[in-house]
């Protein structure tokens, strides 16, 4: 049976209170937080309700209780007792405000954003994987590249920034090559490695029947390298989440490292956490997604 009250709920009821009981230092907008924690814990509950999975609404309980202490700490320390300078440390309720308002020029940078990171990120895939399988395959290959690998592929590909943008006749260029660069050696390393770890047997068995290279690449060695070219991959794409703001911070216009670069040269804290929260979400959003692919094309491994 369920726990009609869990320690999120009554953190909850505690936050609400302080924020609409305790006066302010000044016009906080703490109504703002409070609606959205009111918001999210009716979500929570419909999910504690509705949901068929106890663990993870365990798990999401647990998450919330940790986010709703941080917030009711922040909360206290900027609006209801101004502990900490509000120039560099602004209300929560501040903060989400803001967030509203300049909604649209964060989604208009996250177009642009998504637009360079899905560029560079699926070039280092379409280049890598094959690369990685073939090369791993055949072994004098393998050999020869391990070195280039395992000189080339520790270097941060932020170094390459400020030349890239100097070479490069766009940005956008310059950023799309820098986001291939730094998710290719990852992806491209693992899947020779993860060629290398298919069990001997299995590659015996499959040239005992004379397959082509090409059904040999396709059946055999790819499925048996999918779990590591999906680690490959997701390394990537956190290298990539970190070249693409800071390439935006050096050189962009728009996007959402630009967003943070440009309001923090201003000293408008607030929406440079504003920025800040947003890429977190955004990120959060993504990764979820790959998770979710990533089980999904690893599901064998349940059975």
């Amino acid at each position: 049976m369920r726990k009609i009250f869990r320690p999120a709920d009554f953190i909850f009821i505690l936050f609400l209170t302080l924020v609409l009981a305790l006066p302010s230092a000044a016009n906080t907008h703490s109504l703002y937080l409070a609606g959205l924690i009111a918001i999210t814990q009716a979500i929570f509950v419909g999910r504690r309700i509705f949901g068929k999975n106890p663990e993870k609404i365990i798990a999401l309980g647990d998450a919330l209780l940790i986010v709703y202490i941080f917030l009711l700490l922040w909360e206290l320390a900027t609006s209801k007792f101004a502990w900490l300078d509000k120039f560099l440390y602004p209300t929560p309720g501040v903060v989400i405000k803001l967030f509203i308002e300049d909604m649209p020029n964060l989604l208009k940078g996250l177009a642009s954003s998504a637009g360079l990171l899905i560029g560079g990120f699926s070039l280092a895939l379409a280049t890598a994987i094959p690369l990685g399988l073939y090369f791993g395959y055949k072994r004098r290959l393998k050999l020869a590249a391990k070195p280039f690998a395992k000189i080339l592929g520790p270097i941060p590909p932020i170094v390459y920034i400020p030349y890239a943008i100097a070479v490069l006749p766009t940005f956008r260029a310059a950023s799309t090559f820098i986001i291939f660069l730094g998710a290719f050696w990852p992806i491209f390393i693992n899947t020779l490695n993860g060629v290398s770890d298919i069990d001997k047997k299995i590659m015996d068995s499959a040239r005992m029947l004379n397959l082509s290279d090409r059904r040999m690449l396709l059946n055999v060695i790819l499925p048996g390298s999918i779990s590591s070219i999906m680690s490959g991959a997701t390394i990537g794409l956190s290298f990539s989440f970190i070249l693409l703001t800071s390439a935006e911070m050096i050189g962009a216009t728009i996007g959402t490292g630009w967003y943070v670069k440009y309001f923090s040269d201003f000293a408008d804290y607030p929406r440079v956490i504003v920025g800040i929260i947003f890429i977190g979400i955004v990120v959060t959003i993504i990764t979820f997604f790959f998770d979710k692919l990533e089980r999904y094309l690893l599901r064998w491994r349940k059975n």
